[in-house]
């Protein structure tokens, strides 16, 4: 406990993942965890939990035909874990406990979720959880798809499993086959029921707090609101447009692609036949992410709205403004350092 005190609330945190990681490996190494017949490395087990903690979809054993029932709950907890964050989580459990939460964990919470200080933190927290019940409750309205392809038990595991991945951003599915959701690529209601759980994890959970507390009027949104959801919507809009005249696909798939591509994973149409020019579209995407507070992952769509602005206002020699507010240089300065770095590894 001393060697915690004396540790920054950064570091807690990243190390509060660690623990996470390494505890989920060892759940998804355990033989309850995975099917008969199937042989399963540790490092595959700890690919996985690192992936699903840190929300990014990638795999290296096919999660359907790996785990068993079980193995697949233990998933989908480390991807809950993973998309509330570490903190968030432990703090509902002490909550939930009847305990009181401490200036230090009060830290730990603003850090983790963006705040600007750490007054609410207690009330942003209660309201992640009810939000994200909400969300992934209303999300396994899936079942009703693919209960066509499974029995009733295995079709709401099946669609609970999607609603909690889904709204995570994380991408994985355990339907089995490596074929992700390439099947479904024609059936409206789960690319649209996916694509809005991807969404709204996406935005954030402050902003759709404030969208809610402001009755869905524009006007009355703050800077970041604004900036989230609008470029929210370019980023789809400019994706959807942009993989449909490179690649042969539907409308519906380019949508969906668009969207998924940010954070989410998914995937209704193969990646690997996609040209160049989608791929790169898809990069892009990826990249940027998310925005700030929100399930996903990226450099995130704040961060490339106030370098875009940056660069405007210092190609048109104007001052940087966002929605009429003044933005200070410290930001744009943030951004550029944040992207660079990003390239940076990504080309590493």
């Amino acid at each position: 406990m001393n060697f915690l005190k004396k540790q920054s609330p950064v570091r807690i945190i990243s190390l509060g993942f660690a623990l996470v990681i390494l505890i989920g490996s060892v759940l998804l190494s355990l033989p309850c965890s995975i099917r008969d017949g199937v042989t399963l490395r540790y490092i595959d087990a700890l690919y996985m939990s690192t992936s699903a903690v840190c929300v990014t979809g990638l795999l290296t054993v096919d999660a359907g035909d790996t785990f068993t029932p079980l193995g697949q709950f233990f998933l989908g907890m480390l991807i809950q874990v993973g998309g509330l964050g570490v903190t968030a989580v432990g703090t509902g459990v002490i909550l939930a406990m009847g305990k009181k939460i401490n200036l230090k964990a009060r830290n730990l919470i603003r850090e983790a979720g963006n705040l600007d200080s750490g007054k609410g933190v207690i009330r942003f927290i209660r309201l992640v959880f009810l939000t994200t019940v909400t969300f992934e409750l209303a999300g396994a309205l899936s079942f009703l798809v693919f209960r066509k392809n499974f029995p009733p038990l295995k079709a709401a595991g099946v669609s609970l499993f999607h609603s909690v991945a889904s709204f995570n951003n994380s991408g994985f599915d355990i339907l089995g086959g490596g074929q992700n959701l390439i099947p479904y690529q024609d059936d409206v209601l789960l690319n649209v029921v996916t694509c809005a759980l991807v969404i709204f994890g996406g935005i954030g959970f402050l902003v759709i707090r404030e969208v809610i507390a402001k009755r869905f009027r524009w006007k009355k949104l703050s800077m970041h609101a604004k900036v989230v959801l609008f470029m929210s919507l370019v980023l789809t809009a400019a994706g959807t447009v942009l993989l449909k005249l490179t690649e042969d696909i539907t409308w519906m798939g380019a949508f969906f692609t668009s969207v998924s591509a940010r954070t989410a994973g998914f995937s209704t149409f193969p990646l690997g036949s996609f040209s160049g020019a989608g791929l790169l579209t898809v990069i892009v995407l990826m990249v940027i992410g998310a925005s700030p507070g929100s399930t996903g992952g990226g450099i995130k769509t704040t961060t490339c709205y106030v370098l875009l602005e940056g660069i405007r206002s210092s190609a048109t020699n104007t001052s940087e403004k966002a929605f009429r507010y003044a933005v200070p240089a410290d930001p744009f300065r943030n951004a550029a350092v944040i992207t660079l770095l990003t390239i940076g590894i990504v080309l590493s």
